[in-house]
């Protein structure tokens, strides 16, 4: 419900809702027109008209969806009866000269409206993106509020402007410069930005200059069929080497083959598990577009400065964390994640960088929003002062609500501005001698926009080139306190087994020993294994792993509403209910609908839950427990599987991913593996993938023994304990 349940839904308090969007809960925003509804007293005269109005428009809204597309009237109407729900929900509870059953009914009534609304938020992304934080209310929506008065018979007039208030701006978020930053600009001043290089941008005279282009090259994509290309044409690979032990697979050498003919622009929309992060840093490499910015959301920062370590292992990276103080100033790959892009904008603007990299593009749609703006001004600064920059948009979604998501993503490439299409795009529309007016304008208008640089491919589409199945680790970052209390927590533990190694080495009374007596250290992790079983509180390996799976739930979970949104349907496992629990709630914050699959449920609620992931396209994640789901399941509906937490051992990893990767699956089956980076999380994974290899070796006749994960926890165990003892000895 938009009164009770609309908190749930955008994840905003009611109260808060308009008052982030600058706009006061019962009249118009300072310095702007005001309007003075009367007939709004307690529950008096035209209440229950603005109740029939609402509940009337929330009916066309859910017609418009059942009908077929949401255009852009069906959104202006959700929102401004969003903004009309709050507004007398407000005005209700606040009524002195009503009684309380009138005060009562008439929330009841909200209620029943706001849920109905809610119903149909759930069905349509775009709706509800209009309840995000960065969301803007539109004129169009602020005028159709006063019709809606309008209609129930209240009269709004429009006051005289105020006389503006002085009001002391809010404290704007503090830019920085990182030390290492000037200290590079210090040591060597060749390295400030050459602007002499840049390419002139001057407009070159063209029979389209009258024509409004930008709204005829939307509708091109909208009017293309089926079988249209999607993709520019790309090269045949040449030998281009990669570092020892990597391969490119052949769809990603194409693209970077594009870059070393001199390519310089690319929307790369191939589905998730292509290797998009991988194409990006050797393209980067081919067009020696270093210093190379690269903005990303959080939860993949990690796994950017790891991938940049396996594909450039010669060019130095480094990850921008809060105000800058650990980053490298003299780095070739720049790691920045949008939510601290505010602080960092000015020196990454002046940097000098010769390429960027805007991963998960879509988060850069609204071009309103702060970070998008951001975005925007950095690559103009880049191509104020480059040539030919290499830029890069990396999504497999590219459209979220509608056509007009493209807007933001082709301006940050430099194929258009805010108005019209830039040199080489207009060129290519030039080239073509047709206009909007013509019949043929359209498809080749929309091939001229491809050319410049648009790539997408399915897994279906280049499936001998990737493995049936594959696991690709995610690591990622625990900030915060519970990131530091599960670090101090293992460091506890390696503390305590140091001790009581120390404590047998005396109570054994052999002497002093050189080195580490590693047979003892076996012993050691024996012992405190064996008393991490029966204990049933304090820190040990077990519970150290389910606080490590708590705090990944809400990254696991945000990966995994990602992938949902741009590749389909995505299963998601983990082992304990609290991490469930999490990544359930996530999901409905966000809207997206999920199936839940548990131990505790009975066969027919679990069989309903799987029914409707499967058969259900609106069900987009299936939240799995890895025991109770891990066998006898058939979703082989998705292809993509994000492992929220680990299993001890390969086997039961193994089972889970077999529940995609199974007869009837048509595409390469994806599981991404979330792991915490710098914990005994990331130990653990290394573990499991060795014990995998026995147990291949076992299947295939080897007389190894297969590890089980009494294995994997003392292995664990004793290369904590190591690697402790190792820090302590003299160097």
């Amino acid at each position: 419900m938009l009164g009770t349940a609309a908190t749930a839904l955008p994840g905003v308090p009611e109260e808060e809702f308009l008052a982030r969007r600058g706009q006061p809960q019962t009249r118009a925003r300072r310095g702007a027109p005001r309007d003075r509804r009367r007939g709004r007293d307690g529950g008096g005269e035209g209440a229950g008209d603005v109740l029939s109005v609402l509940a009337r428009s929330v009916r066309e809204v859910e017609s418009a969806l059942r009908s077929g597309r949401v255009t852009p009237a069906t959104r202006t109407k959700f929102q401004a009866v969003a903004l009309l729900l709050r507004e007398e929900r407000t005005r209700v509870k606040a009524a002195e000269n009503s009684t309380e059953r009138q005060r009562t009914e008439q929330l009841k009534r909200l209620d029943e409206i706001a849920k109905t609304l809610a119903m149909t938020a759930v069905r349509d992304q775009g709706l509800l993106a209009l309840l995000s934080e960065d969301a803007v209310v539109s004129d169009e929506a602020r005028s159709l509020t006063r019709q809606v008065l309008r209609k129930a018979g209240i009269e709004t007039e429009v006051e005289e402007e105020a006389p503006p208030v002085e009001v002391p701006a809010a404290p704007a978020k503090p830019r920085v410069v990182p030390q290492s930053v000037v200290s590079r600009q210090l040591a060597n001043p060749f390295l400030a930005p050459d602007f002499s290089a840049a390419r002139p941008n001057t407009p070159r005279p063209t029979p389209l200059a009258g024509w409004e282009l930008l709204g005829p090259l939307l509708r091109s994509f909208e009017r293309a069929g089926g079988g249209a290309s999607a993709c520019m044409d790309l090269p045949f690979p040449s030998s281009r080497r990669v570092p020892a032990g990597l391969e490119l697979m052949p769809h990603q050498a194409r693209l970077v083959a594009a870059a070393e003919q001199g390519h310089r622009t690319f929307l790369l929309a191939d589905e998730p598990g292509l290797g998009k992060t991988a194409q990006a840093l050797i393209a980067a490499e081919a067009a020696n577009a270093y210093p190379l910015l690269v903005v990303v959301p959080n939860v993949v920062k990690t796994n950017w400065l790891r991938e940049a370590g396996l594909w450039s292992p010669r060019r130095p990276a480094t990850v921008i964390q809060g105000n800058g103080d650990s980053i490298d100033g003299f780095a070739d790959i720049v790691v920045v994640n949008y939510e601290v892009l505010d602080r960092h904008v000015g020196w990454l603007g002046d940097f000098g960088f010769r390429g960027m990299v805007v991963d998960e593009a879509h988060f850069i749609k609204n071009k309103s929003s702060q970070r998008s703006q951001h975005v925007l001004e950095l690559s103009d600064r880049i191509r104020s002062f480059t040539a030919r920059p290499l830029l890069m948009a990396l999504t497999g979604t590219p459209l979220i609500n509608d056509i007009e998501d493209f807007l933001a993503i082709w301006q940050f490439l430099g194929w258009i501005d805010e108005t019209k299409p830039r040199g080489d795009l207009m060129d290519a529309l030039t080239v073509t001698g047709l206009n909007p007016a013509d019949p043929g304008f359209y498809a080749a208008a929309r091939q001229s926009v491809v050319n410049q640089g648009i790539v997408r491919r399915r897994k279906v589409d280049v499936a001998a080139d990737i493995p049936a199945r594959r696991i690709a680790d995610l690591p990622v970052e625990l900030d915060g306190a519970a990131g530091r209390s599960i670090r101090a927590a293992e460091r506890d533990l390696a503390r305590r087994m140091v001790a009581r190694y120390e404590d047998a080495l005396v109570t054994r009374g052999s002497g002093p020993v050189e080195g580490i007596d590693h047979d003892l250290v076996r012993r050691v992790a024996r012992w405190e294994q064996k008393d991490a079983t029966a204990a049933s509180n304090g820190d040990n390996v077990f519970s150290m792993m389910r606080r490590i799976g708590q705090a990944k739930a809400g990254l696991a979970a945000d990966y995994a509403a990602q992938l949902a949104r741009s590749a389909g349907k995505v299963v998601f496992f983990a082992k304990h209910v609290d991490v469930m629990d999490a990544a359930e709630e996530l999901f409905a914050r966000q809207g997206v609908r999920f199936s839940s699959i548990r131990g505790d449920q009975t066969p027919t609620v679990r069989q309903k839950n799987i029914d409707a992931f499967v058969a259900d396209p609106e069900v987009a994640v299936a939240v799995c427990s890895l025991t109770a789901a891990g066998v006898g399941l058939n979703l082989q509906v998705a292809s993509n599987i994000v492992l929220a937490e680990l299993s001890w051992t390969a086997a039961e990893q193994t089972q889970a991913i077999d529940r995609s990767h199974r007869i009837g699956q048509t595409e390469p089956v994806t599981a991404w593996r979330i792991i915490a980076a710098q914990t005994i999380d990331a130990r653990i994974a290394g573990l499991i993938d060795s014990k995998a290899g026995l147990a291949a070796q076992a299947l295939d006749g080897s007389e190894e023994e297969v590890g089980s994960s009494a294995d994997v926890q003392h292995a664990a165990l004793v290369a904590l304990l190591t690697d402790a003892l190792s820090e302590a000895l003299p160097a």
